[in-house]
């Protein structure tokens, strides 16, 4: 079998998937209250050809996940009838849009999601190795545990730090980061922090550190554009964290390509001697199309608010 998306020797998440009780009544809620991942097979006969795991990209079902998938090697078209599969049926009940990430490694895979199955490819992620942290090496009063109240400070942030041509994809409301009645029925840990500006007060950035075997942490830094952040600070302040939990553990760092600050953290790691072990081609089957060409700037008046950026409509001059 090959599996993707989610590779571990121990695999908790599919675990978790297979016996969780609670998957044949989730399989009958509404798409807007959906929260857990669900699994589909595809069967021929008796044997079982391939599995697919779809779920809410954190807790909006307005966009989908496809979180796993296994089939028979080389069995492509196990492959493509399983995502068609969900894709439908999903879209019939409203989900507006699709993402995957698969490794770089896979390129027929890659070729599969594109040509057979109408996604695009927008980016890449990648997930870092941190080899060494310096213990202790931040402010602690510039921190704080993130509250449900940050929400939408952080949706901001995160849709700040988007490539502009990338944000109809893939931008983010508040619901997409406030914490649910049902977060423990979640099949991973996570631990959310924010740093404030020492001046302002204003959130400057959010961690997001994920786990789903109490072993291997991932850690997702989400920072404004206007503010100097210190990633060393960042970074020491969250091993500090697991370390409280956890006495031995491995700590990752994802980066975006499709973020602001994208390459120039890639760079940075490259030269702390951080490890990439893990790069991931992003694609979308959305409704909503990339602007490939330049994108006119221009001033113009909506309503009573005044306007003074990139406009979205292509090469036509805006004047008020």
């Amino acid at each position: 079998m090959i599996s993707f998306l989610n590779n571990s020797a121990n695999d908790t998440y599919i675990n978790h998937i297979m016996f969780n009780p609670l998957i044949p009544l989730h399989h009958v809620l509404p798409l807007k209250i959906k929260f857990l991942p669900e699994s589909y097979v595809l069967k021929d006969g008796k044997e079982i050809r391939g599995l697919i795991t779809v779920a809410p990209s954190r807790y909006r079902a307005v966009q989908m996940e496809i979180q796993k998938l296994l089939f028979e090697e080389n069995s492509y078209d196990v492959a493509g009838e399983l995502i068609q599969y969900v894709v439908s049926k999903y879209k019939a009940l409203g989900t507006a849009s699709f993402i995957v990430r698969v490794d770089d490694y896979l390129p027929e895979l890659v070729r599969l999601f594109i040509t057979r199955c109408g996604f695009s490819q927008i980016s890449y992620e990648k997930l870092w190795r941190i080899k060494h942290v310096e213990k202790n090496n931040y402010n602690p009063k510039l921190f704080r545990e993130f509250e449900n109240s940050d929400a939408g400070a952080v949706a901001g942030l995160y849709n700040e730090e988007l490539l502009p041509h990338i944000r109809p994809l893939l931008a983010k409301d508040a619901n997409d980061y406030k914490d649910r009645f049902f977060k423990g029925l979640s099949y991973f840990s996570e631990y959310k922090y924010v740093m404030e500006d020492s001046k302002s007060k204003n959130i400057a950035a959010y961690m997001s550190i994920k786990t789903s075997d109490n072993e291997n942490y991932v850690l997702d830094i989400i920072r404004s554009s206007w503010a100097d952040i210190d990633i060393d600070g960042v970074i020491s302040y969250a091993d500090n964290k697991i370390h409280k939990r956890k006495k031995r553990f491995n700590l990752f760092v994802k980066t975006r390509k499709y973020t602001q600050n994208g390459e120039k953290d890639e760079q940075e790691f490259l030269q702390k001697n951080f490890e990439c072990i893990q790069n991931q081609i992003v694609l979308t089957n959305s409704s909503a199309k990339i602007i490939k060409d330049a994108q006119s700037s221009g001033k113009f008046t909506v309503l009573t608010q005044f306007y003074n950026g990139v406009g979205a409509i292509n090469k036509t001059s805006i004047k008020n």
